[in-house]
């Protein structure tokens, strides 16, 4: 095993290059205890694949995102990013397909390496039933109070902590119900923060926040993605207009990869999805109507008279 290249920190990034890669989720028999044979019995023919010749590449510092309907293989591709599944092939065979970072196929380095170089925020980070101070120092064990209240400010949660009795010593419950969804993440984007990765990756992570908590949660992410190669998952189109590349994900192939105003000029797939949110391609006219729409982000009959919100400037900008 190898490490994987520091190239001096965050500044230095990482790239990330998918290349050829096919993925097939293991059978019962791979993943079974081997006491419980009985299991074992259930899938003897192996998993069907799902990830069809994926290739990519995220230079240092890009914003990569990944967008399809639900099933398509992103997050698939993301646990991949994450080693939680090698992809299928064998490494010492050229032609198999692989993930490499700086370089290094991801079969090849170290875990530490691994650990230090790729963070991952999802839709609903685990959080343990302890404080938040020891749900925060397993990103950063020798960290001090010091380091965890700069990274609760960074991710905009600090002056909730500072309001609870305890403080840090809060314990937020079996993942983290004692907390709002919005704190929930904020708190696992501080984790992020923390541990510093060169590599983040975004898996649906405001999917399920009303829209004030989503407004902070970006804000939070904002910090969190700065400088950093960056791969985003998202449903909501709106979040993902300022990307280096979209990637349109379906049947486990990429089907469409660009900008977002020259997929929206192509008039494919992504369009279809952009009209299916929005009803329109018009970026001024894509404004989402909700509870805050009169105050924040108003709904208005031309354009003169739009007040644009800071959690969509992205959809009305350029």
């Amino acid at each position: 095993a190898v490490a994987i290249p520091d190239r001096g920190g965050v500044e230095g990034g990482v790239a990330v290059e998918f290349a050829n890669v096919r993925f097939s989720y293991p059978a019962a028999d791979q993943v079974s205890l081997a006491s419980l044979e009985e299991v074992a019995e259930l899938d003897q023919r192996g998993g069907e694949e799902v990830l069809h010749g994926v290739s990519f590449t995220a230079a240092p510092g890009q914003v990569i995102a990944l967008v399809g309907t639900s099933g398509a293989g992103k997050s698939t591709i993301a646990s991949l990013l994450a080693r939680l599944y090698d992809v299928d092939g064998d490494p010492s065979d050229g032609a198999s397909g692989a993930i490499r970072l700086n370089g290094v196929d991801l079969r090849d380095a170290t875990f530490a390496s691994l650990k230090k170089t790729v963070g991952m925020v999802t839709q609903d980070g685990h959080l343990f039933h302890e404080s938040i101070r020891s749900n925060l120092l397993l990103a950063a064990p020798d960290a001090t109070d010091a380091d965890l209240w700069e990274a609760l400010r960074r991710a905009r949660l600090d002056d909730v902590v500072a309001a609870m009795p305890d403080g840090l010593d809060t314990v937020v419950g079996e993942r983290g119900y004692r907390l709002s969804g919005g704190q929930r993440q904020r708190l696992t984007i501080a984790r992020v923060l923390l541990a510093s990765p060169q590599v983040v990756v975004l898996d649906e992570a405001t999917a399920s926040l009303d829209s004030e908590s989503e407004a902070a949660v970006q804000q939070a992410l904002a910090e969190a993605l700065a400088g950093r190669t960056s791969i985003v998952i998202a449903h909501r189109l709106s979040t993902v207009r300022a990307a280096d590349a979209i990637l349109v994900v379906e049947d486990g192939r990429i089907v469409e990869r660009g900008t977002h105003d020259e997929l929206l000029a192509r008039g494919g797939r992504y369009a279809d999805l952009y009209r299916t949110q929005f009803g329109t391609t018009d970026r001024r006219a894509a404004v989402p109507a909700g509870p805050h729409a009169n105050v924040r982000c108003r709904n208005a009959s031309s354009a003169e008279k739009l007040t644009v919100c800071t959690q969509w400037e992205d959809v009305l900008s350029g």
